[in-house]
């Protein structure tokens, strides 16, 4: 059940109106609520390598320009991924081990075993199995009819390319987004997204005991697994053993879990509501669909789907003239940082057309960039080829609800009405 009715936008602090030494960009009401971007703003101008300090998350640098968080975020000699990617640090009891959250060599070799997956030669294989279900999706959605998105089309298309990824029995495919969103709750009282630790853990244990059945299933395949993610870690002579650390298991599953889907999934959503409010760059489509390869970059730049990442100084280092004192939390904002006028050109705008549309943070930089970026894009470029082939337009008929949480920029309904070609 949404509790999104019980927050009051009102009562969030205005970004212009405090000491900017009290700015704190962290509650994840202000993302709901679309009022984060003045924060941010503020602080590329006035404070880019700002410190705050709240009760939840401690002592926290936020980083919130392009080129400051590529400088950290390709300097892993100095500022590390372990042991999380989130602001908030794990329980002590339940720090689950993951690549994404690794430093090298570990990081490396358990990367590099997956990697195959979401390369270029397995996408070529992909690719009309995508574009068969994108077909099956889109024809099978009511024409007049209200009907929420998020559930129908974004959901629907990404957890079955997560099925397929992992070779995950079909029928159990609703599985995979319930548990990536049970990965991503909060125990924040009065959220949308707000769920009991212990109840939390209960259901990821789940998710690890299935998960170990289909690791079983899967050993004993030589040097030539098939190509999902469980086959090439339990039959690779670095990770064959990964299972013998359940929580390690569990944390590389989440990892893969949440980064297939968070992504495409509320890119997909983000893209619908661009559109729709940019009118005249949905007029661009209309007029020239070859724009869509183009579009599908400047969509993620503009929803940036995973707010940020963070990383914990090895040692003392100045930023933008400030001193990071070892042990600091460094979160880098990637939702400020494309939004940086210093480096990408009318930033603020939304344009389907834009040069360099790939020059954006959304994926991160250096060796923690997002290893299914491609996949991602494929998807996204593949339903608008074919959204455009049998609609005139997807329209939004009312207000969006949006996730509260300041780590993944997601939508919990987006109602829409198809328009077909005439």
């Amino acid at each position: 059940m949404s509790l999104a009715e019980d927050i009051n936008p009102e009562d969030l602090p205005e970004a212009y109106s405090m000491p900017i030494e009290e700015m704190d960009p962290s509650d994840g009401r202000l993302f709901m609520h679309q009022k984060h971007w003045a924060y941010f703003e503020r602080m590329r101008k006035e404070d880019p390598v700002h410190l705050s300090e709240n009760e939840e998350f401690g002592r926290f640098w936020n980083i919130t320009k392009f080129k400051d968080i590529m400088a950290v975020d390709t300097n892993h000699q100095v500022f590390s991924s372990e042991p999380s990617i989130v602001i908030a640090d794990p329980p002590e009891d339940f720090t689950l081990p993951m690549f994404i959250a690794m430093d090298q060599p570990k990081h490396d070799v358990q990367r590099k075993i997956v990697a195959p997956t979401a390369a270029p030669a397995n996408l070529i294989v992909l690719e009309p199995l995508i574009r068969e279900r994108v077909c099956n999706i889109l024809d099978s959605l009511p024409i007049g009819e209200e009907f929420n998105w998020v559930e129908k089309v974004s959901i629907e298309l990404t957890t079955q390319m997560l099925a397929t990824l992992f070779d995950f029995p079909f029928e159990d495919r609703h599985l995979l987004p319930y548990w990536s969103d049970v990965a991503t709750t909060t125990d924040e009282e009065g959220s949308n997204n707000y769920m009991e630790e212990e109840a939390r853990k209960a259901v990821l244990w789940e998710c690890y005991e299935y998960f170990v059945k289909l690791w079983n299933e899967r050993q004993g395949q030589g040097d030539n697994p098939k190509m999902d993610f469980i086959s090439l870690l339990a039959n690779n002579p670095e990770t064959k053993n990964m299972n013998d650390d359940p929580l390690e298991y569990l944390g590389n599953l989440l990892l893969l879990i949440v980064g297939g889907n968070d992504t495409t999934r509320n890119s997909i959503s983000g893209g619908v509501l661009a559109l729709n409010q940019n009118p005249k760059e949905y007029d661009k489509l209309r007029a020239d669909p070859s724009v869509i390869p183009n579009m599908v970059s400047e969509i993620i730049r503009w929803q940036t789907p995973l707010a940020h990442m963070r990383r914990i100084a090895k040692e003392d280092i100045e930023l933008g003239g400030k001193q990071i004192k070892k042990g600091d939390k460094v979160v880098m904002w990637y939702i400020s940082g494309n939004r940086d006028e210093t480096e990408i050109d009318r930033a603020n705008e939304f344009l389907i057309d834009r040069e360099k549309a790939r020059h954006h943070i959304a994926f991160g930089f250096g060796i923690h960039r997002c290893m299914g970026n491609r996949v991602a894009e494929m998807q996204l470029k593949i339903l608008w080829e074919e959204i455009v082939k049998r609609f005139d337009f997807v329209e939004v008929v009312g207000e969006p609800e949006r996730l509260q949480s300041n780590f993944v920029m997601g939508f919990l309904q987006l109602p829409v009405v198809l328009h077909p070609k005439k």
